[in-house]
């Protein structure tokens, strides 16, 4: 039987993001749902381990020698306890001796039970979002296709998410301290639909003029506040990034969190001068004169605050 690509998909994958100087994770499924050797298993409660033995394992402890990856994003295990996929050994080997002990991170998705509990950072679940800062490093998992994970012949456009939607998503993940994971669902050859490309391209012209709000920051102090528009916070050394995912009906803008001083200083991302500011409070807040907004296809724009706290 002539089947296959006749190549390394996932060695030539890696080769390719790595040449452009990007960290390389991979994906893997514990489980295969319709593999003769788990179906047994499952019919014995799981009291057998043919399928981790001889399928799993092996993939798995190759997988990690061969490509190396700096990442790795497990899936597919919650029919199952951790004990049966033999999950505490395998990451005791990628944590202690595997080739990538020193760089690799792992999710929380090893057995029934482990989500939100066990893992280098939290999935917990799909589309997952805590609502406020968490203590433990965590990461949304969501998809451009709302109804699916791969690709669809017969998605409608409305059931897609559109770019400002993506934003906002994206925004409000790294100001609660998360990781933004974003599917999009190529197709059998491998082929990224043009929606979908669209969407991504959408995010990286954002990042190019805002991404000094998202990347290498961490939370704020105060991660939210809603007194004129809802207005996210990151943080980056000694600055303060304000992050609008609406556009102000007025030209001015209250923040009534960080503290200013006379050294304090207002600048628009992407936008060449200094904004004007006045206090609000003796001891915090402020009024900001906002230019006329530059056109913005993710409906987000970036309030950069300098000496403030």
């Amino acid at each position: 039987v002539d089947a296959g690509p006749h190549r390394d998909l996932v060695g030539d994958l890696g080769e390719a993001i790595r040449n452009r100087s990007l960290h390389y994770g991979l994906y893997n499924s514990l489980y295969e749902w319709f593999h003769p050797l788990y179906l047994n298993d499952k019919k014995n409660d799981f009291k057998t381990k043919e399928f981790v033995t001889h399928k799993l394992l092996p993939e798995l402890y190759n997988m990690v020698v061969r490509y190396q990856p700096e990442l790795i994003w497990s899936d597919g295990d919650w029919e199952a306890p951790d004990t049966y996929w033999n999950s505490t050994d395998f990451l005791a080997w990628l944590y202690n001796d595997s080739p990538v002990k020193d760089t690799v991170v792992t999710n929380d998705r090893w057995g029934a039970g482990c989500a939100c509990k066990h893992g280098g950072y939290y999935n917990c679940q799909d589309k997952y979002s805590p609502g406020q800062l968490p203590s433990h490093k965590w990461e949304k998992c969501t998809s451009v296709d709302t109804l699916s994970w791969g690709y669809r012949r017969n998605m409608k456009l409305q059931e897609l998410m559109d770019l400002p939607t993506v934003i906002k998503d994206l925004v409000i993940t790294v100001a609660l301290g998360g990781n933004y994971l974003l599917n999009v669902g190529p197709t059998s050859d491998g082929t990224i639909p043009t929606v979908f490309e669209e969407r991504l391209r959408g995010v990286g012209a954002w990042l190019a003029v805002n991404g000094e709000a998202i990347f290498a920051s961490r939370p704020w102090r105060v991660q939210m506040e809603n007194t004129t528009i809802p207005v996210w916070f990151t943080s980056k050394g000694s600055s303060i990034y304000a992050i609008m995912t609406a556009k102000p009906a007025e030209t001015t803008l209250q923040l009534l969190t960080p503290k200013t001083s006379a050294r304090s200083k207002v600048t628009l991302l992407g936008y060449s001068f200094p904004l004007s500011w006045s206090p609000i409070y003796p001891n915090g807040g402020l009024t900001i004169l906002l230019p006329e907004l530059p056109y913005s296809p993710g409906h987000a724009w970036t309030l950069k605050l300098d000496n403030v706290q």
